[in-house]
C-alpha cells in the first residue's frame, strides 16, 4: 500500500509515526508517574502542575527534534535521492549540491550513468555499420518511391494511411499519417474497389472524387492486409482544337510526298514554292502542337520506357519527357505491330529540341496513307479496355501522329513535351509501423501525438492572444516530419515587451491569418491526434479562449511535459523548459529559443525522451500517466479535466512560477 507514496510522503510518515510514538510513550510514562506518586499521598494539583510541566517541556522538545531531524532528512537525502533516481532513468546525471550528504551514493550513481552512457555509446558504434546499409537501402527506396508521378497512398487494413508521397500530398491537402483515407474520397469509389479485391481481384482500376470535387484516376492493389493507391489527375479533354489540328495534319504529312512524285509540266520554281508552303504548314501545325501540349498534366518518364517493346536504334538521346508510360508505351506497340503486320519493319529514334521531344518511328520506303493511320488509331491498344482509342490517348496527351517523309525515310511523327531537368524529387512521409494492425494502443510510445506551442501577445489568458502557433507530429515514438507553423494576425498591437521575448512584430503578422483561419488550419492538423504541450494550461487556455471567437473547438487528450518530469523527478525540482532540457541533454538553438517551432521540437525531444523514463517506473499507458498526473495539481492543472476551462493560471500560480511560459 505504501510502496505506491511517494518516497517524500512516505519518508514523512515514518517521523509522523516517530513523533507520535514518542508522544505516546511520554504520556504513558506520565500517567504511571502520577499514579505512583499518588499513592504516596501527595497533594493531587502539584501533581498536575509538575506533570503538565514536563509533558510541555519534553513533548514540545521532542516533536521539535523530530521536526528538525525531518526536515533536514527530507532536504538532504530525499530531494537528492529522487533526482539521482530521475538522472539514473533518463542517464542523465547532474550536479545536486546535496548529493554529498549521500556519501557515496552521488558519485556512483553518476558513475553509473556514465557507464551507461559509455555502453550506449559502444552500442552506436557497434551499429553504425548496419545502420549505414539500412540507410542506403532507404535511401534507394525514397528515390524510386519518390519518382513515381502519380499520387502513391499505402493504407493499413483499417483503411488508415501508413504512407503518401509529395504528388499525394498535392492532390490530398491536408492529408497525414494515421488519418482515414476515406475521408479524402468523395462517393463509393473505395468501397467498390475494395470489395472487387475482396471478391479475388490482385488488383482493380477506379475513378474517383477528391472531397474537393477533383476528379482522378488510377489503380488499388492489394498489399499487406492494406492496399496501395495509384493516382492521378485526368487529362483535361480539348475536342474542339483536335478535329482542327487532326485536318490539319492530314494535309501537311500528303502535300510533300505528292509534291515528290510530280512530273516536269509543273515549272521548278513554282514547284519548289508549292513544297516550301506545305513544310510551312507541317512546321506551323508542330508549333501549334507544342502550344497545346504545354498544359497537359502527364508523369514522367524516360525515352527507354516508352521505347519498350520496340526495336529502338542505338545512341539515342538521353531525356525524359512528360506522358503517360503505360497508355503511350502501348499505343507505339500497337502501331509497331500494324507495321510489322503489313510488311514494314520500323525502328523507333529519338531527337529534342525547343522543349518538345520528337519521337520517330523510322523505314525505308513509303509513308502509310493517311487512311491506313486513321484506322489504325481508331482501335483500341489494349483489348482489355475498349473504350479506350489511339485517338483518345493521343487526346489526353493534346498531341497526335502524322505519317511523312524525309530524306528518302518514312516515319511516324510523335512530338511529346519534355520533362525539365533536374525537377525536384518528390518526398516521402511515412511509418510502415502503422501497417501492423488497427488495433489501438494506448501506449505513450504508440500513440500519434502533435506537439505544440504558441506565441502571444502576453501572459494573461483573458485578454491576451495568439501570435504563433507550431506543431509537430510524432507516430510510433518518432517524429514523421510532419509540420506545421504560421504566424496569426492578431488583430491588435503586439506589446514591445512580448516582441522582445518572441521577436515577432506588427509588421511580421500584418498579412498573416486571422485567428479564425489559423486555428482551423490548425485543428485540421491535430485532428484525432493526442496533443502535448509544456505548461499545457497556458497554451490550451489560449486555444479554448479563442474557440469563443472561432467556433473552433479542441477536444484533443492532453500530456503535459511538466506533469511528465514531476513523475521523474518529483515535485520540488524545477520543471521549465530550459531546466527540463538541461536534465535531459536537449540543446535549445538560442535562436530557436521563445519561438512557437523551436519549443515545439525541445518539447518533442523531451517527450521522447521522458517516454523510457516514465515506462521504468511503470507508466506506460496514457491512462496510467494521466491518473498519477492527478495527484500533482498542486502543481498545475489538469487539462483533461471537463471542468477545467479557459480560466487558467495567472501570474503567481504554482504552473506560472515553476515553469513561466515556457
Amino acid at each position: 500500500m505504501l510502496t505506491k507514496l511517494s518516497l517524500r510522503l512516505r519518508v514523512f510518515l515514518i517521523f509522523a509515526g516517530l513523533a507520535g510514538g514518542v508522544l505516546g510513550l511520554l504520556t504513558v510514562g506520565l500517567w504511571v508517574s502520577g499514579q505512583s506518586l499518588s499513592t504516596r499521598e501527595v497533594d493531587t494539583e502539584a501533581i498536575l502542575d509538575g506533570l503538565a510541566s514536563v509533558a510541555l517541556i519534553v513533548g514540545m522538545g521532542a516533536v521539535a527534534i523530530i521536526a528538525g531531524v525531518w526536515f533536514l532528512f527530507d532536504r538532504n537525502v530525499v530531494r537528492p535521492i529522487e533526482l539521482l533516481a530521475g538522472g539514473l532513468r533518463t542517464g542523465q546525471i547532474h550536479e545536486v549540491p546535496e548529493a554529498p550528504y549521500l556519501a557515496d551514493l552521488g558519485p556512483a550513481a553518476k558513475d553509473a550513468a556514465e557507464a551507461r552512457a559509455r555502453s550506449t555509446d559502444a552500442l552506436s558504434k557497434a551499429m553504425a555499420e548496419h545502420n549505414a546499409v539500412v540507410q542506403r537501402e532507404k535511401e534507394t527506396l525514397e528515390s524510386i518511391l519518390a519518382d513515381i508521378g502519380a499520387g502513391a497512398v499505402m493504407t493499413n487494413k483499417a483503411g488508415r494511411i501508413v504512407f503518401y508521397n509529395a504528388s499525394a500530398s498535392r492532390l490530398f491537402p491536408g492529408i497525414g499519417l494515421d488519418r482515414p483515407f476515406e475521408r479524402y474520397i468523395a462517393g463509393g469509389a473505395l468501397e467498390s474497389a475494395s470489395a472487387r479485391l475482396a471478391a479475388g481481384a490482385a488488383s482493380t482500376d477506379l475513378t474517383c472524387l477528391t472531397s474537393g470535387g477533383q476528379r482522378l484516376w488510377g489503380r488499388m492493389r492489394a498489399i499487406d492486409e492494406g492496399t496501395l493507391l495509384m493516382l492521378r489527375d485526368r487529362p483535361a479533354q480539348r475536342p474542339a482544337p483536335y478535329e482542327a489540328l487532326e485536318q490539319l495534319r492530314r494535309h501537311a504529312a500528303t502535300l510533300v510526298p505528292m509534291l515528290d512524285a510530280l512530273g516536269g509540266p509543273i515549272p521548278p520554281a513554282l514547284a519548289l514554292s508549292i513544297r516550301s508552303e506545305g513544310q510551312g504548314l507541317a512546321n506551323s501545325v508542330r508549333e501549334l502542337s507544342n502550344k497545346m501540349t504545354g498544359d497537359a498534366p502527364q508523369g514522367r518518364t524516360s525515352l527507354s520506357e516508352l521505347a519498350a517493346g520496340l526495336e529502338l536504334l542505338p545512341d539515342q538521346p538521353r531525356f525524359a519527357v512528360l506522358a503517360d508510360t503505360p497508355g503511350m508505351n502501348g499505343l507505339l506497340r500497337h502501331l509497331d505491330r500494324n507495321l510489322r503486320a503489313a510488311g514494314i519493319t520500323p525502328c523507333m529514334t529519338a531527337e529534342a529540341e525547343n522543349g518538345e521531344a520528337w519521337l520517330s518511328l523510322v523505314w525505308p520506303g513509303s509513308p502509310i496513307p493517311m487512311d491506313r493511320l486513321e484506322a489504325w488509331l481508331s482501335e483500341p491498344p489494349d483489348p482489355m479496355q475498349p473504350e479506350l482509342t489511339g485517338h483518345q490517348i493521343l487526346a489526353a496527351h493534346v498531341t497526335g501522329i502524322w505519317s511523312e517523309a524525309r530524306n528518302g525515310e518514312a516515319r511516324l511523327m510523335l512530338p511529346l513535351p519534355l520533362a525539365a531537368e533536374g525537377e525536384e524529387v518528390a518526398g516521402l512521409t511515412y511509418d510502415f509501423s502503422l501497417s501492423e494492425g488497427s488495433k489501438v494502443s494506448t501506449r505513450l510510445s504508440d500513440l500519434t501525438c502533435v506537439v505544440f506551442d504558441t506565441e502571444t501577445t502576453g501572459l494573461d489568458i483573458a485578454s491576451d492572444r495568439i501570435v504563433q502557433i507550431a506543431g509537430l507530429r510524432l507516430a510510433r515514438g518518432r517524429l514523421t516530419g510532419e509540420r506545421f507553423e504560421t504566424l496569426v494576425n492578431p488583430g491588435r498591437p503586439i506589446p514591445s515587451g512580448s516582441t522582445k521575448i518572441h521577436g515577432i512584430t506588427d509588421e511580421m503578422v500584418a498579412d498573416a491569418p486571422d485567428m479564425t483561419t489559423a486555428l482551423a488550419a490548425f485543428h485540421h492538423f491535430v485532428e484525432d491526434a493526442v496533443l502535448v504541450a509544456h505548461n499545457a494550461p497556458f497554451d490550451m487556455g489560449m486555444l479554448r479562449r479563442a474557440s469563443l471567437e472561432t467556433r473552433v473547438h479542441f477536444d484533443n487528450r492532453v500530456v503535459d511535459t511538466i506533469l511528465l518530469s514531476a513523475l521523474v523527478w518529483g515535485q520540488s525540482a524545477p520543471h521549465s523548459l530550459d531546466m527540463l532540457a538541461m536534465r535531459l541533454g536537449i540543446v535549445i538553438p538560442l535562436e530557436e529559443r521563445h519561438t512557437a517551432i523551436g519549443d515545439a521540437r525541445a518539447t518533442a525531444e523531451a517527450y521522447l525522451r521522458l517516454i523510457a523514463a516514465l515506462k521504468a517506473k511503470g507508466l506506460e499507458r496514457l491512462e496510467d500517466v494521466l491518473a498519477e498526473a492527478r495527484r500533482h495539481r498542486r502543481l498545475i492543472e489538469d487539462v483533461n479535466d471537463p471542468a477545467v476551462t479557459a480560466e487558467m493560471p495567472k501570474d503567481g500560480d504554482p504552473a506560472r512560477s515553476c515553469s513561466g511560459k515556457g
